[in-house]
């Protein structure tokens, strides 16, 4: 890999870059470090995107990042174009962002004030999705949609959660149950919900922080959305903390510099996220720490199906 990101950096003109291994995710990062500034080199997994879904996220990026807003900016290689094949590999080049991470499965080291943040990231949300809003697409934009057949479908974005092979009759036909609901109350509303491009990944592993500054990274998943389910899906994984009513209250309000959150919706949008990671784990159950993270994706799904349940009455 480490030959294929040294050949990769030459098309970005980056000869002489010293290119080292930074994480190993979804994607393969390495930072490509030169006298005029360090670049996040990026190794695509294989088959997860085409090329034209990649080239749009980078288009969008570059938009996000000229509108303000603290993203990665990619580079573009010396014939102007922001991917390249390299090996067999798709390959990208992004600026190198400052900052810790907040830490994963819902921390957030290194910040004191936790309703605070929420209330900038609230914001941050917001911004992003009033410059993703004044964008004219260029043709042949593409990205996933995480509409209602997105979500609910009969092929779901992240797989058929309610087939998950952990789950036994009873779980499994709860889930059944909840999705069928779930998408009845959705479809009474989507028509009116705010829907657009979204991250649709923003948990803690996917900021970072620097002197108070939130830096929004890991676009892979970004595509289609409601709005709600860009809060939602930072939220979730909060839920169980003692403190979760405020950051919740703080990051709705750091939002309504767009505009007011419904607390049905964003409890419908939790639900939702929810249910999609036992779909998204059941394809890697296979992969190291599988096991553990699978057993938390379905005690999360099986947990917030009832808790929402209870809340409509069912």
């Amino acid at each position: 890999m480490l030959e294929i990101a040294q050949d990769a950096a030459r098309q970005w003109g980056l000869e002489g870059a010293e290119v080292e291994l930074a994480a190993r995710r979804e994607n393969v990062v390495f930072r490509a470090s030169t006298p005029g500034g360090d670049y996040a080199l990026r190794l695509h997994r294989p088959g997860y995107r085409s090329d034209a879904e990649l080239t749009s996220e980078l288009e969008w990026m570059a938009v996000l990042a000229e509108g303000g807003l603290d993203v990665p900016a990619p580079l573009a290689t010396r014939d102007g174009r922001f991917m390249a094949s390299v090996a067999g590999h798709q390959v990208d080049v992004l600026t190198w962002v400052p900052g810790a991470a907040l830490g994963r499965a819902g921390e957030l080291q290194g910040v004191a004030d936790r309703p605070g943040f929420c209330h900038a990231l609230g914001a941050a949300m917001a911004r992003m999705h009033d410059v993703s809003d004044a964008w004219v697409q260029p043709e042949g934009f593409t990205r996933p949609s995480w509409d209602r057949a997105g979500l609910l479908g009969e092929a779901p974005l992240w797989g058929r959660f309610w087939e998950h092979p952990h789950l036994d009759a009873s779980e499994r036909a709860l889930l059944s149950r909840v999705r069928a609901a779930a998408d009845d109350v959705l479809s009474r509303f989507e028509g009116e919900a705010d829907y657009g491009l979204i991250h649709a990944d923003l948990i803690s592993e996917n900021m970072l922080r620097d002197e108070g500054r939130i830096y929004l990274i890991d676009f892979d998943d970004g595509g289609f959305g409601f709005r709600d389910f860009e809060l939602a899906t930072f939220l979730l994984r909060f839920e169980d903390a003692p403190d979760y009513a405020e950051l919740r209250a703080a990051l709705c309000e750091g939002y309504a510099a767009r505009r007011q959150v419904r607390a049905a919706d964003l409890d419908l949008l939790l639900l939702l996220r929810a249910l999609t990671y036992p779909g998204w784990i059941a394809d890697r159950l296979g992969e190291p720490g599988a096991a553990e993270r699978s057993e938390r994706a379905v005690a999360t799904a099986l947990r917030s199906a009832w808790r929402w349940l209870d809340r409509m009455g069912g």
